[in-house]
């Protein structure tokens, strides 16, 4: 009865509804009808697409540029290569350099392809199939460790892209790769690859990793090594030989086995490859061979304004020098060999501390101190307490007794005829730092008898010559309040007048002092150092002919270079030209030339100088290693403190300094002279360098004939006589392209003995 009450009410209430007038429904309400009606869906739309649309713009806003895909710029190592065509060093953030891929060998192409994308050359960048079978396996092992990415990925990622794990980074690496198959052939990907992948030990690319690990050529690796430095990409710190030789070769032998599963090689070829060991070069060995040369460049380079606005550690630029790297080799050699027989044999035996107490007093306080900076102890009490243990310790004053008497050395050989720096060695601990102290360059020590041929040359330049009468008696003179008494070497001839090749043969100090005092003045000698480019302080007194003005060794042997370039100065340079990445000149060296004196006073003086070394002080010194046409002076400091020989052959000019860092640390007695301390490193290069290079062995021209007319004064400024300026491509040692014409007196013509 209530149901059909209720039911009757309804049909009642619908029929009054039914009697209002009905309006059509506006556009607004039909929106907010349909909104109603789908809002769950339309809000799971909005938040999809959002997403989607923001993931796309993400993914995007981490793409390289088509001008970055079309054009990369990888961080590239700046190279330094010497004369000779041999790289010897590089600066740089990532150790980087580029190779062709025609350079390298097809082992290591085929072992690339075979154990990181064996589809290389079918697919378009992305492995759709390799991504699914590892997103599978990752699933299934439920360790997402697999690895799906193409050579062309990780090209992206080297590249444009960071390493961090993340799918925002694959997305870019993904899309990034297909841009670059768009813009690249399959060879231009492979290239590109093999000079930004990291190989360790700080190496990016196959050539620095080739170099680093086996020291020879990409160009020049044998099959197990390419296969061993591709092993090194899955994780190079694992597979160093050094810290784990099994890993290092279960992973070469798996690129090998990858190799003949991809069908390149053949499994008889590949056993014989498995039986290779793997020797490396050791890690921590500093490799360049010109230390501090490379250094003296880098610095020369940070000053030229022609490469203001590159980077030396990123721009990838090509610096030609001109150190030769086989004579830098042997100078090397010299210098080791010589230095570490003198140390263990006569340094070690003769210096006594004993006699010297307040001194290593003095030394062990200064190293104890200079510990004490080095840890940071600041506090008065500790500091007082750490370097009265430091200053009780037998370990600590032993180790700063050697460091204080080891034998310091430098050598420094250079092209008289061009300039050009040809080697040098500017420490005896070289390979510890190219970042130490250049012995070459950096010190000005006094030179000793090695200042005498200026005295000379300024006496030959005022009509002197070799037979002209020098005295030899003795000699005193006011020094302030105190009386100089300047003498010869002990069992020297004193007395009556000695030829002037002679007392350049026989170092005679007595002989120098007259010559300066009597034949010429110490003003005319000062300008005649100056012309041949002594840029050190030199006094205007009477002890500079015995050699007590400090010099540099570098600035000593190119004056040197005059007198074996006939009285024309060149300039002492390192480097010939720089390029950028592309092979474009940055910038070419100007070579400069002066004429300093007539080429008689430089034959003159050869002729004297030859004289010392085929039966003078520097005889068994040079002799003993060197036999062809050589002249030079060897140079004793007082107290013995430094040893020189600075000389000459008809085609290099080089000079050797031997002593230590600490003045107070000398030479004792006749060990101390130049012809058996400095003499034998520069016969020994000369021995080496002439062994390798074999030169064709010419002669001095010394055909003076005893007559010599004054030198003409107007001819300093006569530009004919300073020979063109030879182009700046590499000349092999002993070349040069000045001129060789064959009018009467040309200083160039060689004449045999």
């Amino acid at each position: 009865m209530y149901n059909d009450h209720q039911e009757s009410h309804h049909d009642d209430h619908d029929e009054l509804h039914s009697s209002y007038p009905q309006f059509p429904e506006s556009q607004w309400e039909k929106i907010v009808r349909f909104l109603k009606k789908w809002k769950v869906p339309l809000i799971l739309l909005i938040i999809v697409g959002g997403g989607g649309t923001a993931l796309i713009i993400a993914v995007w806003h981490g793409v390289p540029t088509l001008d970055q895909l079309e054009n990369p710029h990888p961080e590239l190592a700046t190279r330094i290569i010497s004369s000779d065509g041999e790289p010897i060093d590089q600066f740089y953030i990532k150790n980087r350099t580029t190779v062709k891929l025609r350079e390298v060998p097809k082992e290591m192409i085929d072992g690339l392809i075979a154990t990181e994308d064996r589809d290389f050359y079918s697919h378009w960048g992305v492995n759709v199939w390799r991504i699914l079978k590892s997103a599978w396996t990752d699933v299934i092992t439920l360790s997402p460790k697999q690895g799906a990415s193409t050579i062309t990925q990780q090209l992206a990622r080297n590249l444009y892209l960071s390493q961090e794990k993340s799918v925002l980074r694959k997305l870019r690496e993904a899309v990034s790769a297909v841009q670059i198959e768009r813009t690249h052939t399959k060879n231009e990907i492979l290239e590109m690859y093999l000079n930004v992948c990291y190989m360790g030990r700080g190496a990016y690319g196959v050539a620095v990793a080739s170099q680093i690990y086996f020291g020879k050529d990409v160009s020049k690796l044998t099959p197990s090594q390419c296969a061993f430095l591709i092993g090194l990409l899955k994780a190079p710190e694992n597979y160093d030989p050094e810290d784990n030789y099994t890993k290092a070769i279960d992973r070469r032998n798996t690129v090998i086995n990858n190799m003949v599963n991809a069908g390149f090689m053949d499994k008889e070829k590949a056993e014989k490859i498995k039986q290779d060991p793997i020797k490396v070069m050791a890690s921590k060995v500093y490799q360049g061979i010109a230390p501090h040369f490379v250094e003296m460049v880098r610095q020369e380079l940070q000053k030229k304004p022609e490469l203001a606005g590159y980077d030396l550690y990123r721009d990838g630029l090509v610096v030609f020098t001109t150190i030769n790297a086989t004579m830098q080799r042997a100078a090397n050699r010299a210098v080791d060999e010589h230095i570490a027989d003198y140390q263990k044999n006569i340094v070690d035996k003769s210096w006594n501390w004993k006699q010297h107490g307040p001194l290593l007093d003095s030394l062990v306080l200064h190293a104890a101190r200079q510990n004490l900076a080095a840890k940071g102890i600041e506090n008065d009490a500790d500091r007082a307490k750490f370097e009265k243990k430091l200053r009780s310790d037998p370990k600590f004053i032993d180790s700063v007794k050697k460091g204080e008497t080891r034998l310091q050395a430098s050598f420094v050989c250079i092209d008289p005829k061009t300039g050009q720096i040809l080697a040098m060695v500017g420490s005896s601990n070289y390979r510890q730092s190219r970042y130490g102290l250049n012995h070459a360059t950096q010190i000005v020590r006094q030179p000793g008898s090695s200042f005498k041929p200026f005295v000379y040359a300024s006496c030959f330049e005022k009509g002197y010559t070799p037979e002209s009468l020098v005295s030899n008696d003795p000699i005193e003179m006011q020094d302030g309040d105190k009386i100089w008494k300047p003498q010869n070497f002990a069992g020297e001839a004193v007395g009556g007048p000695e030829p002037i090749r002679t007392a350049i043969q026989w170092s005679y100090n007595l002989c120098a002092i007259h010559a300066l005092l009597d034949l010429t003045n110490a003003q005319d000698v000062v300008k005649m150092a100056k012309r041949m480019g002594i840029k050190s302080n030199i006094p205007a007194v009477p002890s500079i002919a015995l050699g007590t003005a400090e010099v540099s060794p570098l600035e000593l042997t190119s004056a040197y270079a005059i007198f074996a370039n006939y009285g024309i100065k060149t300039t002492p340079y390192a480097i010939l030209r720089v390029e950028d990445r592309n092979g474009k000149v940055l910038y070419r060296a100007k070579p400069e030339y002066e004429y300093v004196f007539d080429p008689k006073i430089a034959q003159m003086m050869t002729i004297c100088l030859k004289a010392v070394v085929e039966g003078g002080t520097a005889q068994s010194g040079i002799r003993r290693w060197f036999t062809y046409p050589a002249a030079g002076k060897t140079g004793t400091t007082q107290n013995f403190a430094d040893a020189w020989f600075v000389g000459y052959t008809p085609l290099y000019a080089a000079g050797a300094w031997v002593g230590f860092d600490d003045k107070r640390i000398t030479f004792t007695g006749s060990n101390g002279q130049g012809g058996r301390a400095a003499a034998p490193i520069w016969g020994r290069f000369m021995k080496y360098s002439y062994d390798v290079l074999k030169p064709k062995i010419t002669y001095f021209n010394t055909n003076w004939n005893g007559a010599f007319a004054k030198p003409d004064s107007t001819k300093s400024s006569d530009s004919s006589r300073i020979p063109p300026i030879p182009n700046t491509t590499p000349l092999q040692p002993g070349t040069t392209n000045l001129p060789k014409d064959k009018t009467p007196g040309n200083p160039y013509d060689q004449d045999k003995k």
